[in-house]
């Protein structure tokens, strides 16, 4: 029987054998094009709305390891029973966090009008505001709106990018 892991390294295989292939037959002219172009790319200006999609993208792969993790340890049959339900518990609250974090920035944008990347780890809500001005009230005032949706305390800090 084919386990997942020598299915997947079955597809990766043959996916970079297809593109072995393509590129042994892909015409020499074509290559040359595909050089000359290379020096034609243009200089890319970093926005404000970049860093956070930077900050999006290092989270979501953060996430992604750390689902990989849960995953692995509720399909492993040597796992024990307490380990499975801290993995299941563990995988109910990041995707709780995630719904959360996703609320606190829509909730943002509609009152302040500002792009915004939240990031929640337990008790601890990181927020990434798009703006160069740093403003103390503002932030003071995403704090409190934020705090809002809590019935708990929690430790709010609010950054300008």
């Amino acid at each position: 029987m084919i386990n997942k892991q020598s299915l997947w390294f079955l597809t990766l295989f043959s996916i970079i054998l297809v593109l072995a292939v393509y590129y042994i037959a892909m015409p020499n002219n074509t290559l040359a094009t595909l050089k000359e172009n290379k020096s034609d790319i243009e200089t890319i200006n970093i926005e404000e709305t970049d860093s956070l999609a930077a900050l999006r993208i290092e989270a979501l792969e953060e996430t992604e390891s750390t689902l990989n993790e849960l995953h692995s340890i509720l399909l492993n049959e040597n796992s024990t029973l307490e380990e499975r339900n801290d993995a299941y518990e563990d995988l109910k609250s990041l995707n709780a966090n995630k719904a959360k974090e996703e609320q606190i920035e829509k909730l943002i944008k509609e009152n302040f009008k500002f792009q915004s990347f939240v990031k929640i780890k337990k008790d601890t809500i990181s927020i990434t505001i798009s703006n160069k001005t740093h403003d103390t009230e503002l932030a003071n005032n995403i704090i409190r709106k934020v705090q809002e949706q809590y019935t708990d305390k929690m430790y709010i800090t609010v950054k300008f990018q």
